[in-house]
Formats: structure tokens, C-alpha cells, sequence
């Protein structure tokens, strides 16, 4: 079973942000994050139960997440960031 999971990245310089994981084969460009009026952008995904590796795309450049759950490396052993979907 999904569930909706809301991601936050505070970038408020930013010209594009877009949220990249295990969940979307880090393919930039398929989960562009929604600007706010405060600075911040949002995105919201269905993931299932389990842990989710994943990262923001910060005008390109890649950007742990202050808030995630925790800290990983990726197959390129790359610092990433982790979510948990119970």
C-alpha cells in the first residue's frame, strides 16, 4: 500500500528545485518541486512502506535534505538521504 509523503526544501534563490530518488530512478526532470510564496518548494508522492533513498536537485546541484530521517550512500557512494514509509 502507497501513502502520500510530502517533501520540503527551503531554497528560497532557487530558479528550479526537483525532488530525485530511488523511487523515480533519479531521473532529473520527472518530479519538478512546487515553488511557495515564502521561498520553499514542495512535492507530493506516493511512496510504499519501506525506506527511500533520495536527494533534491538544487539548480542542478545536489542537496541532502536537513530534515530527512537519516544519511545513506548510494551506489556511487554519494550521500543521500532517507526517508521511512510506515
Amino acid at each position: 500500500m502507497e501513502k502520500p509523503i510530502n517533501f520540503f526544501c527551503l531554497a528560497p534563490q532557487a530558479r528550479q528545485v526537483e525532488l530525485v530518488g530511488d523511487f523515480n530512478n533519479w531521473e532529473p526532470g520527472t518530479s519538478p518541486m512546487n515553488r511557495q510564496p515564502d521561498g520553499s518548494w514542495t512535492f507530493q508522492i506516493q511512496l510504499p512502506h519501506g525506506h527511500h533513498h533520495y536527494q533534491f536537485l538544487v539548480d542542478g546541484e545536489a542537496v541532502l535534505d536537513p530534515r530527512a530521517q537519516g544519511i545513506a550512500r548510494n551506489a556511487l557512494n554519494e550521500r543521500v538521504s532517507i526517508i521511512a514509509v510506515s
